[in-house]
């Protein structure tokens, strides 16, 4: 991996800690509680490790509702792909003569 990306890959994590502290930030905030700071320090914990959950499982459920969507996608990209090459043939192969195998 090149430098830039190394980089670009630092800010992209250096972004996501930090769109996920704001978030556990806010949810603290948001449950009303008043907490210790250890108490704090659990809620932000588990906090976070929930949400690493849900985010599994929904990359999960997203993953399984693609791959029931793709054969369709590709049935329909064959289909007008075939419609859109007219003087094109399936790929078929032609018959071999008796001549050919030696």
């Amino acid at each position: 991996m090149s430098p830039e990306e190394r980089n670009v890959m630092r800010q992209r994590e250096n972004l996501r800690r930090e769109t996920i502290k704001r978030e556990t930030e806010a949810a603290v905030r948001d449950s009303g509680l008043r907490l210790s700071p250890q108490e704090r320090a659990q809620f932000e914990s588990r906090y976070i490790q929930e949400r690493q959950k849900v985010e599994r499982t929904l990359r999960q459920q997203i993953e399984t509702e693609r791959q029931k969507e793709l054969p369709a996608l590709i049935q329909q990209l064959k289909k007008e792909f075939q419609i859109d090459q007219p003087g094109r043939s399936p790929a078929v192969k032609p018959p071999e003569s008796p001549n050919s195998k030696k």
